[in-house]
């Protein structure tokens, strides 16, 4: 009989933190859960799936315009938020059914509650029942930030925005991250009017430059008032919605706005200090490579590591985690050339290093293209497609590929495999072009646009 109530207790209900116990019990262990607000975490609930239910909503007028231009008569009436609200509502419910079914099936006991540790085998729920665990994994996640300044009690996250009971009229989102980007071309493409503040000379930090900038010009020619170099000063409530006064000497009311600025590792409040467990500056909690902290009987991952903040990462890391402590298989998660999506309007789709990364390891060619698609050429958009291949000059593996356009998340899917098995610049030259595509570009670059 083992001294533990568990062989592990997981904190939080994520991606992550789901994985790891349906597999650890799968392996044998004895597994309890504990997540206190709603199973499926940060992705299912409050962001990425909810998001891109969005952006689909937001994408038809658009379409419907396209296909006035194709001979069709079509137009787009009044979007009905609340009856998209009542199907949204009604699909993360069933998602989270799925979740709660799939651990149950496992065998996971499920605590619907907070948990923090008492000490590095113990767990205390918020109702006082207190139990002792092999091992914990915390798996809480991340949270918005929002600084502090006059008023910012006053706005609100992505968390809340998917709970909105109308659609604003106006919006004010601040932030240049992926997270501010979508969510302003969501609310400019249903309609609401946009304005976005962005303290840095150029949204999309940490992107390919040339990608970030392409980005930027189609958001402004679609509608949205981006701007760079600015941020907010006060906000107030008055009639009419929340005055804003910016650092441009800008004055203007809004219906509603939106602080998307960063996430934090959500670690406070949940007695890893007192415990003994190293965090970082931002309260990361600091693990190694097989997701354990510098105390032997606690790991964690996900968000709140901040490694690579990705609910796929988060599901492997979960994953290698049972598989190493319960599955007697010793694995580490791969974070190196991971394929991502910003499901901005148009999307970006990026893998492997950015021109500017590329340019400090050593010789490089750019091959690029920007050109306009046949689908959207026909119905008379000006918008164009950026497709743009990084190539080492000595060995002539592509280190990098950055799609800009419709559907480049799922373009970037496939390049990832080819980038991660590392296809050289004559591997996607050898490769006949599927015609007509616009992923046909990726194989027909012939001429570099510049070297360095």
């Amino acid at each position: 009989m083992s001294q533990f109530d568990y062989d592990l207790f997981v904190i939080g209900g994520g991606s992550g933190g789901v994985r790891a116990g349906r597999i650890a019990a799968e392996h044998g262990a004895r597994v309890a859960l504990a997540e206190e607000y709603r199973m499926g975490g940060t992705c299912v609930i409050r962001g990425c799936v909810p998001k891109k239910l969005m952006v689909y909503a937001s994408g038809y007028p658009g379409q419907i315009h396209d296909a006035q231009q194709y001979g069709w008569e079509a137009t787009a009436g009044r979007f009905d938020w609340s009856k998209f609200r009542g199907k949204l509502d009604a699909e993360l419910d069933r998602l989270e059914g799925a979740y709660r079914g799939n651990l149950g099936r496992s065998g996971v006991t499920v605590y619907d509650q907070r948990a923090v540790l008492s000490d590095p085998h113990r767990v205390t729920l918020a109702d006082g029942q207190s139990f002792s665990a092999a091992h914990i994994l915390v798996a809480t996640g991340g949270w918005p930030f929002v600084p502090d300044f006059p008023g910012s009690d006053l706005v609100m996250t992505s968390n809340e925005v998917f709970k909105l009971d109308e659609q604003p009229e106006s919006v004010l989102v601040v932030g240049g991250g992926y997270i501010a980007c979508e969510f302003a071309g969501i609310f400019n493409g249903l309609g609401t009017k946009v304005t976005q503040f962005y303290r840095g000379a150029q949204i999309l930090r940490g992107f390919d430059d040339e990608a970030r900038g392409h980005v930027a010009d189609a958001m402004r020619a679609r509608g949205i008032d981006l701007h760079v170099g600015c941020n907010v000063m006060e906000v107030k409530q008055v009639e009419g919605g929340l005055w804003v006064k910016a650092t441009n000497g800008m004055e203007q009311v809004f219906s509603k706005v939106l602080y998307a600025t960063g996430r934090v590792p959500n670690s406070a409040g949940l007695g890893l200090e007192e415990a003994g467990v190293v965090l970082g500056r931002n309260g990361e909690i600091k693990v190694d490579d097989y997701s354990q902290t510098n105390i032997p009987s606690i790991y964690a991952v996900g968000d709140v590591t901040d490694r690579v903040n990705l609910t796929p990462v988060a599901i492997r890391e979960g994953h290698a985690f049972a598989d190493t402590v319960f599955g007697g298989t010793p694995r580490k998660t791969d974070h190196e050339l991971i394929p991502s999506a910003v499901f901005t309007q148009p999307e970006l789709g990026t893998v492997g290093l950015t021109e500017e990364e590329a340019r400090d390891a050593g010789p490089i060619e750019i091959y690029a293209a920007a050109f306009r698609p046949m689908q959207t050429l026909f119905a008379g958009h000006d918008e164009r497609v950026m497709m743009k291949l990084i190539v080492c000059g000595n060995t002539r593996k592509v280190l990098g590929v950055h799609l800009v356009g419709d559907h480049a998340g799922e373009l970037i899917q496939l390049a990832g495999v080819a980038v991660k098995m590392g296809a050289t610049k004559e591997d996607f030259d050898a490769t006949v072009a599927v015609h007509p595509t616009m992923a046909e570009e990726l194989v027909t670059l012939k001429t570099p646009v510049r070297t360095a």
